[in-house]
This record gives structure tokens, sequence and C-alpha cells, in this order.
């Protein structure tokens, strides 16, 4: 199974935020390989055209893999701890799905049209995160997911 980033928005190529996010995908893929994750592609997005949340949608849907598990983080999403994130990857790919991909919207979310179609709205609590620290937050979920499904002592309970 691979695990894609979509994003509104662009991590600035030396930026703490990127390395902490190119560090973390790469823990995963390493841990990930033995169970058969894969770091796909992350792929960021810009409305140049200033269309809004709808033009937003139309970039990050036409990045999309076809027929990818799409989980749109969103505020108003379901709170899942670590191990229920990991069960969550560890079904899916237990159901042969080969891409996964995680949507971060920009400044003003995710359009609720592209909500309406994602398998999953994820949330990281109520507050809400810039999407530069979501970045990082979700690949260090992926990271930790990766290493609780094989057994590595990096998650504490």
């Amino acid at each position: 199974m691979r695990v894609h980033l979509r994003a509104v928005g662009r991590l600035a190529g030396r930026s703490e935020e990127r390395a902490l996010v190119d560090d973390y995908m790469a823990r995963f893929g390493q841990t990930g390989r033995a169970l058969g994750w894969r770091t796909g592609t992350e792929v960021e997005v810009e409305d140049k055209k200033g269309g809004g949340l709808a033009a937003e949608a139309v970039l990050l849907r036409d990045a999309l893999p076809s027929g990818s598990v799409t989980v749109c983080l969103d505020e108003r999403g379901r709170v899942l701890s670590s191990p229920d994130f990991s069960d969550q990857l560890r079904k899916w790919a237990d159901q042969g799905r080969s891409d996964v991909a995680f949507v971060i919207g920009g400044a003003d979310g995710i359009d609720p049209s592209l909500r309406s179609e994602a398998d999953l709205l994820l949330s990281f609590g109520k507050m809400v995160w810039p999407h530069k620290l979501v970045r990082v937050m979700l690949a260090e979920q992926l990271y930790r997911a990766a290493t609780i499904a094989a057994g590595s002592p990096y998650h504490r309970v």
C-alpha cells in the first residue's frame, strides 16, 4: 500500500517543516517496508487564479491517485488514537487497497464537496492547525502507525 500526501500550499525547500516531513516519511518508508506500506508521492497544489476552496478542490481531486482511499484532514473529523490510526491503515492494507491519499487543505480548509467524497475525515483535535504543522504531524503519525504495526518500541502506551 502506498501512502500519498496532497496539500494546498508549498513547504519551502529548506524549511524546518520540510526537513521534519522528509525525515518522518523516510522513517515511515523504512519501517513500513516489511508491512508492505510504502511512501507514495507528495503533491503540493496552489490556486494561483484566486478561485477559492472550489478551485483548490479541483486541483486536489485531480492529484488523487485513481481508486485511492481518500482521507481529508479536517477539524470536524474523527479523532483517532495512534493505535486506532495504525489499525485503520492495517485494515485498508488487508483489504488490498493499493493507495491511501491524505489531503490537507489551505488556510480556509477543504471544500465541502471534496470533504463529502472522502472515505475518512480525520482530525488532530478541535484546534485549528497551520497546514505546515499538520503536514509534520501527519508524517509523524504515519511513522508512529508503522512502528505500532511493526511492534517497535517507538510508541509507548
